[in-house]
C-alpha cells in the first residue's frame, strides 16, 4: 500500500516571522556497539547536510528534521529501524552501514515506499537483488574493492604466503570470498582460508595457526575492531605479517586499538572525498566543530545531497517522481559528480589502496599531482601493473 507522500506530518514553526513547513529524514547505522564509530560518521555527515540545506533554504521550502536510527549492525533491530522511520513518515533514509543491515532493512523500506540510499554497504547483494526501485547506494561494491585488494595482493606480493579470513558477516564474508576469487584468477592459491567470529577479544589461536603456516600476509574481511585485535596479537607473537582488508578500516580506531602495531596495514576504499575540493567548505565547518569528515562522513552527506536534488527536481516528496529524478539525474555533491545505474549503483571511481602510517592512512604509491577525485584514464595511479578498479561503477 503506498504510503502518504509527505515526509513526515507537516508541522508549522516560526522562524524571523515566516511559517515554514518541516519534513523529517533518517539516518542508520550502529550508532552503539563496537562499530559505532561508523555510525558516528553516519550521523556526523547527516546533521551537517541537514544543516547546510536549512541554511540554504530548504527542500522545496520546506525545513528538514533529522531522526536518526540506531541498528547496531544487527539485521534484527535494522527491521525495527526501518518500521520505525515507517511510522514517523519519513520519506527518505540514508543509512544503514553494515550490509546485513541494509538488506534486510531495504525490504521495508520498498514495502512503505521510503527512498534508502546507503553511504557505506558495499555487499552487491544489496542492490543486485533490491527489493524495490527506491534502494541505492553511493559506495562501491565488494566485487570491485576484492577485485582491486586481489590483484594487489597477486602482483605486489607474488611470492608470500598470503591467508584469506573472514568474520562470516554478509559484508566481511563476501568481501573476503571477492578477493580470493580475484587471487586465484591472477594464478595464485592462499595457504590458509579460515573464519573467525566477531565480537571475540582473543584470535590466539587463529594468529598461531597463521604464524604456523608462515603466513606473510593476512587478507581479513571484517571489521576495524577485530582487524586491530589481530594486528595486536600477532606483533605479540613476534610476527610481522602484513595485514590488508578494506573499507571496514577508515576510522582512526582502527589505530587507536593497535598503535604502532597497524604501521604498514593496507586497506581498499574509494578516492579519499576530502581531498575533492568540492568537499573543502564542509570539510572546514566540520574542523570547526571539532569533527572529522573520516570515512563515510561525506558519503552520507553526498546521499542526503543527491536526494534533496532529487527532490527540489521533482517538485516533491512522491516517491515514484523521486525515484525518477535520481534514475535519470546528475548530482554535484561532496564525493564528486555521480549518478545512478539501473540497479542503483553509482558512478564514480572505484577502489584505491591505502596504508596505514603513523596514525593516518593515505595513498599507496600514488603519481604526485594525480587527481584522485575523477573516473577513468589517468586518475588512479597505484603501483605499476595494479588494476585500480577506477571505472565507472555501472554493472553490466
Amino acid at each position: 500500500m503506498k504510503k502518504a507522500l509527505l515526509a513526515g506530518a507537516a508541522l508549522n514553526l516560526v522562524f524571523a516571522g515566516s511559517a515554514f513547513a518541516e519534513m523529517t529524514i533518517g539516518v542508520a547505522g550502529p550508532m552503539t556497539g563496537q562499530y559505532a564509530s561508523f555510525g558516528e560518521q553516519l550521523r556526523v555527515g547527516a546533521e551537517q547536510a541537514v544543516e547546510d540545506i536549512n541554511a540554504a533554504g530548504g527542500v522545496n521550502g520546506e525545513m528538514l528534521k533529522l531522526s536518526i536510527g540506531d541498528d547496531a549492525c544487527d539485521p534484527k533491530q535494522a527491521v525495527a529501524v526501518a518500521n520505525s522511520f515507517a511510522g514517523e513518515g519519513v520519506s527518505f533514509v540514508a543509512g544503514h552501514f553494515c550490509s546485513g543491515s541494509s538488506i534486510p532493512a531495504s525490504q521495508v523500506y520498498a514495502d512503505e515506499q521510503i527512498i534508502q540510499i546507503s553511504p557505506a554497504s558495499t555487499n552487491p547483494d544489496f542492490t543486485d537483488k533490491r527489493p524495490g526501485e527506491g534502494i541505492y547506494r553511493v559506495c562501491g561494491r565488494d566485487d570491485q574493492q576484492g577485485q582491486v585488494a586481489g590483484a594487489y595482493i597477486a602482483e605486489n606480493f607474488p611470492d608470500a604466503k598470503v591467508a584469506i579470513i573472514n568474520d562470516k558477516t554478509a559484508y566481511g564474508k563476501g568481501l573476503a570470498d571477492q578477493t580470493q576469487k580475484y587471487y586465484e584468477e591472477a594464478g595464485k592459491k592462499p595457504v590458509l582460508v579460515e573464519s573467525y567470529t566477531a565480537g571475540e577479544k582473543d584470535y590466539t589461536a587463529l594468529v598461531t595457526k597463521m604464524k604456523e603456516a608462515g603466513v606473510d600476509l593476512v587478507y581479513v574481511g571484517g571489521y576495524h575492531t577485530e582487524a586491530g585485535l589481530m594486528a595486536r596479537q600477532m606483533r605479540s607473537q613476534g610476527m610481522d605479517t602484513i595485514i590488508m582488508s578494506g573499507d571496514a578500516l577508515v576510522t582512526d580506531e582502527y589505530w587507536a586499538i593497535t598503535g604502532d602495531a597497524g604501521q604498514g596495514t593496507l586497506m581498499t576504499f574509494s578516492p579519499d572525498p576530502r581531498k575533492n575540493e568540492a568537499a573543502a567548505p564542509v570539510v572546514e565547518k566540520l574542523s570547526a566543530k571539532g569533527q572529522t569528515a573520516e570515512g563515510y562522513v561525506l558519503y552520507t552527506y553526498a546521499a542526503i545531497q543527491a536526494w534533496a536534488d532529487a527532490v527540489n527536481a521533482a517538485g516533491s516528496t512522491d516517491y515514484d517522481a523521486v525515484v525518477k529524478a535520481l534514475d535519470d539525474g546528475t548530482f554535484d555533491t561532496v564525493i564528486g559528480e555521480l549518478a545512478f545505474d539501473d540497479k542503483g549503483d553509482v558512478t564514480l571511481p572505484g577502489y584505491v589502496v591505502y596504508e596505514w602510517k603513523d596514525g593516518a592512512y593515505d595513498y599507496v604509491n600514488v603519481a604526485e599531482g594525480t587527481d584522485m577525485t575523477k573516473p577513468g584514464g589517468d586518475a588512479l595511479q597505484p603501483a605499476e601493473g595494479v588494476d585500480t578498479g577506477a571505472t565507472e561503477t555501472k554493472s553490466n
